[in-house]
């Protein structure tokens, strides 16, 4: 029987049965014999570490991420850490790598260390499938769960993101209404922000050439490996393909993608753009500078500490915050 059983049999929500636990006045009566009979009936016992001589918080926050050589994920975690330290938080970091069982053990790792909340950085921590999220909803049974740039349905489950579809659909507007009309959309993803990016391009090339097929390719190399990126962007030209403009997914991506079109001998950006994702520190690292898009991730990490810390005051929280991204035009796509 855990809080989560409690809240579902009790018809309340966690935040609810965590007031009652904690003695709060700001349950009515009514809702606190609710609550309580269930625990009565089920013979619930509290956390003994968390609950026993008074003890409510360990003032530690867990994190987790899945690679943090990643630029966006260490930048993260960086922006993470400052807030909570700021905060009077520390927290206990995790490097989960990508596969399931990785994530699952971490997240019970963290959960014995009684943290008090536990952020999942980035979007690769949520899957399609509801039996491979069981291990955030287990854990959002126990203490609230932070999603960085992904969203889920759970109870005890936060999630603040950028609007990925929306920042990959205008940025292909964009280079649509500079005058390029072979696109290439290259990434390296299918994560939850992964696929909200590609369903982003898909639609905006839709609108512009209906029922033509836009030009995708999925890299399955080293983040760090620039060098197979441009090599890759070769064989699709070699194969046939013939593009004049590159939208990434990210700015390691997109890098490359200036490095082809140097070796290719076009021009940038009067033959040939380029649209980077995260307006990262690489946008400065090539000649012309590159068009990225700002996802926000600072105000994102920001506003992501806020409404954890005002959960664990116990004050109502929204479930999902979204912001908008922007795109930030250099020297890679047309004037």
């Amino acid at each position: 029987m855990t809080i989560y059983d409690i809240s579902e049999k009790a018809g309340v929500s966690i935040a609810t049965v965590s007031r009652v636990l904690n003695g709060s006045s700001s349950v009515s009566e009514k809702t606190r014999q609710k609550v309580l009979d269930v625990i009565e009936q089920y013979g619930y016992t509290p956390n003994a570490f968390a609950r026993g001589l008074g003890l409510n918080t360990m003032k530690t926050i867990g994190i987790m991420c899945a690679d943090s050589s990643d630029l966006y994920l260490a930048k993260a975690v960086y922006y993470i850490e400052q807030k909570l330290r700021a905060s009077g938080y520390d927290s206990l970091l995790c490097c989960t790598g990508y596969e399931l069982a990785s994530k699952t053990a971490s997240m019970n790792l963290l959960i014995t260390k009684k943290v008090d909340g536990i952020i999942l950085a980035g979007s690769n921590f949520v899957y399609e499938k509801d039996q491979d999220n069981r291990y955030i909803a287990e854990a959002a049974a126990q203490i609230p769960v932070m999603l960085l740039n992904a969203s889920m349905d759970a109870p005890n489950v936060y999630s603040v993101m950028s609007d990925d579809y929306t920042s990959m659909y205008e940025a292909t507007r964009q280079m649509l209404s500079d005058g390029i009309e072979d696109i290439l959309y290259f990434y390296n993803s299918q994560s939850y922000s992964g696929k909200k990016k590609l369903a982003g391009f898909r639609a905006a090339m839709a609108e512009a050439h209906p029922g033509q097929e836009p030009l995708t390719e999925f890299y399955r190399g080293s983040h760090e490996d620039i060098h197979a990126m441009v090599r890759h962007l070769n064989a699709v030209r070699d194969k046939g393909a013939r593009f004049h403009g590159v939208i990434a997914a990210d700015d390691t991506l997109a890098l490359a993608a200036v490095k082809y079109a140097a070796e290719a001998g076009y021009r940038i950006p009067e033959d040939f753009s380029v649209i980077g994702y995260n307006n990262s520190m690489l946008t400065e690292c090539c000649e012309p500078e590159l068009t990225s898009i700002d996802n926000k991730l600072e105000t994102l990490c920001q506003h992501l500490i806020t409404t954890l810390l005002g959960i664990l005051e116990e004050r109502e929280m929204p479930k999902k915050t979204v912001f908008s991204g922007e795109i930030i035009r250099r020297g890679t796509t047309r004037k």
